[in-house]
């Protein structure tokens, strides 16, 4: 189900990706803007957007999967990607403050187990940002971008994936209401289209945006084992034998 590392920086290297980026960009932005102090972590293919806080966060590292593959990042400086298993990621419990999965969950074949894993590296006190293709949008339509690979996801149902890995949803964003025309005229409106996308609530954005935080605390189901009947045994006695 996963694209080839590739075909990824092929597209944020073209004239449509760059304006996506650029566009999501300003969705994490809203949510997260500084990190001045945190430990930054990037799953999928994050680090298009991790530039946003590469220079004021304690610490700045992308994850990619195996499947998937991965490129080194940031150019010309010492490596902060690293291919790992995204089910085993190598880090304590609790290690990072913020995590960002870009092109992760539509891509797994197992969303829950890396949300899990995600659950597991992320501070008590930490949050998550994930971009997810929309279900509805028109960048699902098309194969020409890596948002219309893997699985899409309608809110309610990335809401009921969320709860079930033990996130609280806190904040959704949409983004990318422009076509994915490479057409100069689309293009250049992009910022347009994402005005008056956001501003009448059009359901055909490209991704959702979504915030959340970790459940510390998580709900158990509480069993209660029912009474078994025992009943009450009173001793009798019996005549002692006699010899004949």
């Amino acid at each position: 189900m996963s694209i080839d590392v590739i075909d990824l920086r092929d597209f944020y290297s073209q004239r449509l990706g760059i304006v996506a980026r650029q566009l999501i960009n300003r969705g994490i932005r809203e949510r997260w803007p500084r990190a001045e102090g945190q430990r930054v972590l990037g799953i999928g293919y994050p680090t298009p957007y991790l530039g946003l806080f590469r220079e004021d966060s304690e610490r700045c590292i992308a994850f990619m999967p195996a499947a998937q593959g991965v490129l080194k990042w940031p150019t010309g400086r010492p490596a902060l990607a690293a291919l790992v298993d995204e089910f085993s990621m190598p880090l304590p419990d609790a290690a990072v403050d913020r995590v960002l999965l870009v092109h992760a969950l539509e891509m797994s074949d197992d969303p829950e187990g890396l949300l899990r894993e995600v659950w597991r590296v992320l501070a008590p006190s930490g949050r998550m940002v994930a971009v997810i293709p929309n279900r509805r949008g028109v960048w699902t339509r098309t194969d020409k971008t890596p948002f219309g690979h893997g699985r899409p996801y309608s809110r309610s149902q990335i809401t009921e994936l969320l709860r079930q890995t033990w996130f609280t949803p806190t904040a959704w964003r949409e983004a990318l209401f422009v076509p994915p025309v490479s057409g100069g005229w689309f293009l250049r409106s992009a910022l347009a289209w994402e005005r008056v996308g956001a501003a009448v609530s059009l359901p055909v954005a490209g991704v959702h945006i979504v915030e959340a935080t970790k459940q510390v605390y998580r709900a158990i189901p509480a069993k209660r084992e029912r009474a078994r009947l025992i009943p009450a045994l009173k001793p009798v006695l019996l005549p002692t034998p006699t010899r004949g």
